[in-house]
């Protein structure tokens, strides 16, 4: 038989809702930082785009 099956200890409601929470908060720096990216990304290519930062004429 492997240690797998045997539980180590009973974990605590405390110790259960940290572990939930951590890893909630790295599903959120994940998505935030595709995000991120995404806007980065959306940024370099509308600096390209005529007339952007540029004085216009008129």
């Amino acid at each position: 038989m492997s240690g797998k099956d045997t539980p180590k200890r009973q974990r605590s409601e405390a110790e259960i809702r940290e572990d939930r929470l951590k890893q909630a908060l790295k599903a959120n720096m994940a998505r935030r930082k595709a995000q991120a990216r995404v806007r980065q990304a959306g940024d370099k290519s509308n600096d390209s785009a005529p007339g952007k930062g540029a004085e216009q004429e008129g």
